[in-house]
């Protein structure tokens, strides 16, 4: 398949500058942060040379470091980086780079660096000290809230914009007023929550017990009161990407758009030029029945190169056919549009599968309470205004 005749586009492309993080997250997923590995210049160099080629970067790509603690390579290396990346860049391409970290080492100098490359910085915090601190702990088992809310003071001071990503245990959903006041307290503007998944390393998770979805309801319910009573103070993925998506919901007819399911719309690549797409979690994994998820290696191929490959073939099937059940089957699908391949693997052992606690938990419940808000809200002005019924 050529360039011209491939229908893709890839609008994110994941790097992992290294496999080494700083922290122990006893929920993460990644099994090699231990390594101190970083990808070298050969490797950073074909990586673009491979998309631009490709023809799968249109118009716009954004270039997210991430898959370990991107902060732990030092700001010469991205310099370098996009020394290289910088001449190879199409003509009428536009390239945004962003990072998610957890904060833990942002000083001065680091936010020279995302003032002068315009960067978007996203860090990784679980709130209050009694949340943050239980799950998100140094190598030596340290707290780290602290030191992550010093990296974002020293954004805020500097005027840098920035959100954050918690990731929501069994035990914070009991914590929506304490989760709330930290933010405000905290100059937060935007927030996304994460529940903690079962995915890669991390077998389990707390979430995964009986009453899960009543107390993540009542969550949501009381995070969404919070919320209303000082509208735009904070922007909550979740809750405000319902609502959205709720007021402007697709025709009849139109399927709604699935990144996770649409090929080489992530791109995933590894310290060591593997890479992978679909979900951005399988880079580095394994999962039978098809091996590795990584479906090449970039000083081996190019990304098109892989659709014909028998592993392509057999996960973008997989995928596809998991998609086209969920559509015969759930009410949700138009909000949806198939869910995330990786969740469906690691907690039904089949992408060809449905319903998942992920899809359960990020998708239905957040829409239905969204959606008895706003009818709520609706019925309560058509009271107030007289309008009959």
């Amino acid at each position: 398949m050529t360039s011209r005749e491939q229908p893709w586009r890839c609008r994110l492309l994941v790097l992992q500058p290294s496999p080494f993080c700083n922290l122990d997250c006893d929920y993460c997923y990644l099994p090699d942060r231990g390594n101190k590995a970083r990808m070298d210049e050969a490797t950073l160099q074909r990586t673009f040379e491979r998309l631009f080629e490709s023809g799968l970067a249109r118009e716009r790509v954004t270039v997210v470091w991430h898959a370990g603690e991107p902060l732990a390579v030092p700001i010469a290396w991205y310099d370098r980086a996009w020394q290289l990346i910088e001449p190879l860049v199409p003509a009428g391409l536009e390239v945004d780079e962003s990072f998610q970290t957890n904060g833990t080492l942002i000083n001065d100098r680091w936010c020279d660096y995302f003032e002068r490359r315009k960067s978007h910085v996203g860090v990784s915090i679980d709130g209050p000290a009694l949340l943050n601190d239980r799950h998100r702990r140094t190598r030596s088992g340290r707290g780290t809230l602290e030191r992550s809310l010093e990296g974002m003071r020293t954004l805020a001071r500097r005027g840098l914009d920035f959100h954050v990503i918690s990731v929501l245990t069994w035990e914070a959903l009991e914590y929506a007023d304490e989760l709330y006041e930290f933010y405000v307290e905290n100059g937060v503007r935007r927030v996304g929550f994460n529940v903690e998944e079962q995915e890669g390393v991390n077998a389990t998770t707390s979430l995964g017990r009986e009453g899960v979805v009543e107390r993540y309801r009542r969550f949501l319910e009381r995070f969404l009161v919070r919320v209303s009573r000082e509208p735009g103070r904070l922007y909550v993925r979740e809750l405000d990407g319902a609502r959205e998506a709720l007021l402007a919901r697709p025709p009849p007819g139109i399927d709604p758009f699935n990144d996770q399911s649409e090929p080489f719309c992530i791109l995933s690549v590894g310290h060591d030029g593997t890479f992978s797409t679909f979900s951005p979690e399988l880079l580095g994994l394994k999962g039978e029945p098809y091996g590795e998820f990584a479906l090449g290696n970039v000083h081996r191929e190019g990304f098109l190169e892989s659709v014909n490959t028998p592993r392509f073939q057999a996960l973008h099937g997989d995928i596809q056919a998991g998609c086209k059940a969920c559509k015969s089957e759930c009410a949700y699908w138009d909000f949806c549009g198939g869910g995330a391949p990786a969740n469906k693997h690691f907690e039904n052992k089949s992408m060809r599968s449905t319903s998942t606690l992920y899809c359960t938990l990020t998708r239905k419940v957040v829409l239905d309470v969204v959606l008895e808000h706003l009818e709520r809200a609706a019925a309560q002005k058509a009271a107030g205004s007289g309008c009959p019924g």
